[in-house]
């Protein structure tokens, strides 16, 4: 692995099945902003989502590379500042199931400086806490 990408492992409690329709069909519900999301995980297309925190409205762009039904999505993925700050980056997921739930395998790789990564570094693991969250709350409601 280089020194611009790195990988965070999780179990999380839902099946392969379930975190993969949330990555592909219901994405606007637990990340993206809703109401942003255009041409999400058609392999080839340009896609577009806008995400709100820390006060702001943050722009994501790219294309989604390939995805493989409940195991795999593999997709670029660019930002502002602070972001990817303009790098191309390449994202994928994984799916792998285990007992009662999924070993997920996030790589993340292309960044154009060590703090950009660091941050992201830091950011996945939180998003897929709250990626459990939503899906617990959907099988609960």
């Amino acid at each position: 692995m280089s020194t611009n990408e790195f990988v965070v492992e999780k179990f999380l409690n839902s099946s392969p099945e379930q975190l993969y329709r949330a990555w592909t069909e219901h994405f606007d519900e637990w990340f993206a902003k809703e109401g942003t999301l255009l041409n999400w995980c058609q392999v080839g297309l340009p896609f577009f989502f806008a995400t709100e925190f820390d006060g702001g409205r943050h722009p994501h762009h790219g294309r989604c590379l390939r995805l493989e039904l409940n195991s795999l999505l593999e997709l670029t993925w660019v930002t502002g500042d602070p972001g990817t700050k303009g790098a191309e980056t390449t994202v994928s997921v994984s799916f792998s199931a285990a007992d009662d739930g999924t070993n997920v395998t996030l790589s993340h790789a292309g960044f154009s400086d060590v703090d950009s990564m660091n941050g992201h570094k830091e950011a996945w693991p939180q998003v897929l806490d709250h990626l459990q969250g939503y899906l617990d709350q959907r099988t609960t409601d």
